[in-house]
């Protein structure tokens, strides 16, 4: 006896067989069987010898906003965010200070002036559509299309965020950690190799005084307020990974990262000082150069509110296109920077 793959086949209309009993269409015709399995005379499809990775590989992607900016949520659906500022002077008395002689002469008066800083908030939507067959095919193989879209749409709202965060929007008239226009820009020292900018060209010590020097030129613009003193810096991956795998020298086990860390001038004024990288920072700075960015990392002198986080607005049958409509609704605000003397980017590093 003689076996014969006959595969599988179309179990639509059905052709009466020609003359002399040959199949001359209908299922004959329509026969989709294996071509290796025919070949090789065996009875197996190539659907049957698959191994099937289980692990759905999503989007390589990173985001670090969360990170380098304190996060404030709550507020709901307001247009605009307002943080207020006060400033104090003094009138009357006599001379340009606090002594007072007697006589006539009134003692000085001490004023408060209040300001108001306001900052723009946006309105970020999306949606995800699924198709009453798709989802009856997902029961069948037990994946969740609606819960794999809300990955997608979660992966889609952090980049908007990361954008947000560093460089603003355009559109909206908004800028970030990275460009704000009111931040010092100074350029690193010219102290390297050949009289280069960059880190690579540079010794440890230099490079330990390009992070001193800018971290004291942004405290002394803050008049030397213990609680400003810079704490947080960041640049391009480039040159993190450099510090974190350069060794101070040839002998040393250290890295120049680490020794960074110990040697800094904040930290000899008791503040831990963090560096990390993050990839908005390549090309950041004037004419493409890469730009590190050295600030305090505490709710009072920076924030961006997350008003209304990311949720679920509103769901719905679509019956003209046979399929349920999701829409998902936030509202965030710009980067607001309250102290921008606290804040100093240095390019060509």
């Amino acid at each position: 006896m003689v076996f014969q793959n006959v595969g599988t086949m179309d179990l639509g209309m059905q052709v009466a067989r020609g003359a002399g009993g040959s199949a001359t269409g209908g299922n004959a015709a329509r026969m989709t069987m294996d071509a290796a399995g025919i070949a090789s005379g065996q009875a197996f499809l190539t659907s049957e010898l698959e191994k099937r990775d289980t692990l759905v590989r999503t989007p390589l992607t990173s985001v670090t906003y969360a990170r380098d900016i304190p996060m404030r949520v709550g507020g709901g659906w307001a247009e605009f965010v307002s943080a207020m500022q006060v400033g104090y002077g003094t009138a009357g008395g006599s001379g340009d200070n606090l002594h007072h002689a007697g006589g006539a002469n009134g003692i000085p008066m001490i004023q408060a002036n209040f300001e108001k800083g306001m900052y723009k908030s946006h309105m970020v939507a999306m949606g995800t559509r699924v198709m009453w067959i798709d989802m009856q095919r997902g029961n069948m193989t037990g994946r969740n299309l609606d819960s794999l879209l809300r990955d997608g749409l979660r992966l889609t709202y952090d980049k908007h965020m990361e954008e947000n965060t560093y460089v603003g929007f355009k559109r909206y008239g908004t800028t970030g950690l990275l460009n704000n226009a009111d931040v010092t820009i100074t350029s690193a020292a010219a102290t390297g190799s050949s009289s280069g900018t960059t880190f690579k060209s540079k010794t440890p010590d230099q490079i330990l005084d390009d992070i001193n020097t800018a971290i004291l030129v942004a405290w002394a613009a803050a008049e030397y307020d213990r609680d400003a003193i810079p704490n947080h810096i960041i640049m391009p991956y480039e040159q993190f990974n450099y510090l974190a795998t350069t060794r101070v020298s040839d002998l040393a086990e250290k890295t120049i990262l680490a020794f960074l860390l110990e040697n800094n001038v904040a930290k000899q004024n008791g503040v831990d000082l963090y560096i990390g990288a993050t990839s908005w920072c390549k090309g950041a700075g004037s004419s493409k150069k890469d730009r590190m960015a050295v600030y305090c990392n505490k709710e009072r002198y920076l924030a961006m509110d997350e008003l209304a986080p990311l949720t679920r607005a509103m769901t719905g049958p679509n019956t003209e296109q046979f399929c349920y409509d999701t829409a998902y609704a936030a509202n965030v605000s710009e980067v607001e920077v309250f102290y921008d003397q606290t804040v100093l980017y240095v390019d060509g590093i």
